[in-house]
């Protein structure tokens, strides 16, 4: 079994939980939580947008890894 939640900050997720199963597949859902500071009045408050994200380049990168 091997669940990974990447992150770029440590601390940033936290409350990892597996959930059921995804449609009739054996692969289980993760939940996560993302953990921020509270928020001070002159801070900016910085968000993800995975919708920009270029899982392409994520799968390509991940690809060349020797993972043996």
């Amino acid at each position: 079994m091997l669940d990974l939640v990447l992150t770029n900050k440590e601390g940033l997720v936290g409350d990892v939980k597996l959930k059921g199963s995804l449609g009739c597949s054996d692969h289980k859902m993760v939940e996560f939580r993302i953990l921020r500071a509270a928020r001070r009045a002159c801070s900016k408050l910085t968000t993800l947008d995975f919708r920009r994200a270029d899982f392409g380049l994520f799968r390509d990168l991940l690809g060349r890894i020797p993972w043996d």
